[in-house]
C-alpha cells in the first residue's frame, strides 16, 4: 500500500477475458494516440513560440486548449468516439503534468541531470498499457470493476477495500498481467504507544543502522543473488536480438520474458524485506528520526549496482507510509555533516570522514563507536530527542510536536 498524504493504494491482480482485453487494448490505443497527438500539439508551439522571441502571437499548450483538441477530434473522428472519454480526458491531465514539470525545471535551471524530460511518444510496441478512470468513470458491482465503455473485469480480492475508492487505475506490467490500483482514503490504524525512539541511518553495507541493534537492516542482496540467472538470460537476448525493423523470434520473446519475472521477483522480495523491516521499527517506537537521505547520486558512484540492489529509496518510503498509518511521528533529519558530529559531546572533525574509516572516535570526549551507530544518535540529537530513550525510555517533553 502506497500513497500521497491523506490517501493510498490498493492494487489488486485482475482476470481480464480475451472480450475485455481487446476492448481494453482498443483503449489503450486511443489514448496512445491522444498522448501523441498531444506531444505533437506541444512540440509545434514550442517551435512556433521560438521564432518569436518578442511575445507576439504567442501560442500556449495548456489542457484547456488539449481539451478542444481532443473535443474536435472526437467530433469528426468515429475511431476516437467509439472510446470513452474519461481516460481520454485523464491523459492530457497526465500530459500537462509532465510538460509543467519538465518547464518548472527549465526555469529554476536546475541540471540537465536533474531535470524532469519533456514528455516523449508512447510507441505501440514499447509503451505498456495504463488507463486512468476517475469516479465517474466506473463502479463495483457484484465483485467485479465495470468501466467505462463497457469494459468489465473481474479483480482478485485478496483484501477488502477499506472504503470507497476516488478512482481506479488499470495497467499492464511486463509480463502481460493486468491490475487494478484504487485511490481510497488512508485509514489511521493507532498502535499502542511504547515510549520508544529510535534514530537510522542509511547506508549501503547495511541498508538501515539504527540506534537499537535489533533493528538494524542488513543488506540482503536479492539482486546479487539472482545475478546469475540474468546473466544468462542476457546473453539469450543477444544471441538472438532481432535485427532492426523485424519482429523478435519465439527464444528471444521467452528470453526476454523469464528475465521480466525474475526482476519482478526482485522487485517483491524488495519491497517485502523493506515492509516488514518498517513495520518491526514503527510497532517498536513513538517516534523515528531518519536521515533526509537522496541515494540519486551514488548512481555515478562505484557503489551504483550495489545501492540500486539496497533499494533505499524504496526503503525510505516504506517506513515513512507505515509510520503514517500507524499514527507515528517522523522527524526527517538533514544528512549534513551527521558522520562528522560526536553524539556524545557534540563537537565536529575538522575532516570528511574517507568511506573506509568505520570507527568514529572523538578528539574532543574521546568516545570511540561504529561510524553509522553513532551518525543513527546524532539523527536523535538534532530531532530532539534524548539518545537515553533509543534503548525503550523516552525522556518527558522531548517528543516535538510537529511530524515531518
Amino acid at each position: 500500500m502506497a500513497g500521497d498524504a491523506g490517501h493510498a493504494r490498493w492494487t489488486f491482480r485482475l482476470r481480464v477475458s480475451s472480450t475485455a482485453l481487446a476492448a481494453l487494448m482498443a483503449e489503450w490505443d486511443r489514448c496512445r494516440w491522444v498522448w501523441n497527438e498531444s506531444v505533437a500539439k506541444s512540440k509545434q508551439v514550442h517551435a512556433h513560440n521560438r521564432t518569436r522571441p518578442d511575445g507576439a502571437d504567442k501560442q500556449t499548450c495548456g489542457p484547456a486548449q488539449l481539451d478542444r483538441m481532443l473535443t474536435e477530434a472526437r467530433a469528426r473522428t468515429p475511431w476516437l468516439r467509439e472510446g470513452s472519454s474519461v481516460p481520454q480526458q485523464q491523459f492530457i491531465r497526465d500530459f500537462g503534468k509532465s510538460r509543467a514539470k519538465a518547464l518548472k525545471d527549465i526555469r529554476e535551471g536546475l541540471p540537465q541531470r536533474q531535470r524532469a524530460g519533456m514528455p516523449g511518444w508512447k510507441k505501440k510496441r514499447e509503451a505498456l498499457a495504463s488507463l486512468n478512470y476517475t469516479r465517474r468513470g466506473f463502479r463495483l458491482k457484484d465483485g467485479r470493476l465495470h468501466l467505462a465503455g463497457g469494459i468489465v473485469v473481474t479483480p482478485v480480492w485478496s483484501r477488502e477495500l477499506p472504503a470507497e475508492p476516488s478512482s481506479v487505475r488499470v495497467y499492464q506490467d511486463s509480463l502481460g498481467h493486468w491490475y487494478a490500483s484504487f485511490v481510497v482514503p488512508a485509514g489511521l490504524l493507532p498502535l499502542p504507544e511504547t515510549g520508544g525512539v529510535i534514530g537510522v541511518d542509511w547506508g549501503v553495507k547495511e541498508i538501515a543502522t539504527t540506534t537499537s541493534d535489533a533493528h538494524d537492516l542488513p543488506h540482503p542482496q536479492h539482486g546479487k543473488k539472482a545475478q546469475a540467472r540474468l546473466g544468462r538470460y542476457d546473453r539469450m537476448m543477444a544471441r538472438r536480438k532481432p535485427k532492426k525493423g523485424q519482429a523478435g523470434s519465439k527464444g528471444y520473446r521467452e528470453a526476454k520474458k523469464w528475465r521480466a519475472k525474475t526482476y519482478a521477483k526482485i522487485a517483491r522480495q524488495r519491497q517485502d524485506t523493506g515492509r516488514k523491516w518498517a513495520k518491526n521499527v514503527v510497532r517498536d517506537h513513538d517516534a523515528i528520526a531518519m536521515e533526509d537521505f537522496k541515494p540519486r547520486f551514488l548512481a555515478k558512484s562505484t557503489m551504483a549496482r550495489k545501492a540500486a540492489d539496497a533499494a533505499i529509496g524504496a526503503t525510505k518510503r516504506a517506513l515513512t507510509e507505515m509510520a503514517r498509518k500507524h499514527g507515528r511521528i517522523v522527524h526527517l533529519v538533514h544528512p549534513a555533516h551527521t558522520t562528522m558530529d560526536c553524539a556524545q559531546c557534540g563537537a565536529r572533525t575538522k575532516h570528511a570522514l574517507p568511506l573506509s574509516e568505520r570507527i568514529y572516535t572523538c578528539t574532543a570526549c574521546g568516545t570511540v563507536s561504529p561510524r553509522d551507530k553513532n551518525s543513527a544518535r546524532v539523527m536523535l540529537h538534532r530531532a530532539g530527542l534524548n539518545p537515553a530513550g533509543a534503548e525503550g525510555v523516552r525522556p518527558p517533553g522531548a517528543l516535538l510536536p510537529e511530524a515531518a
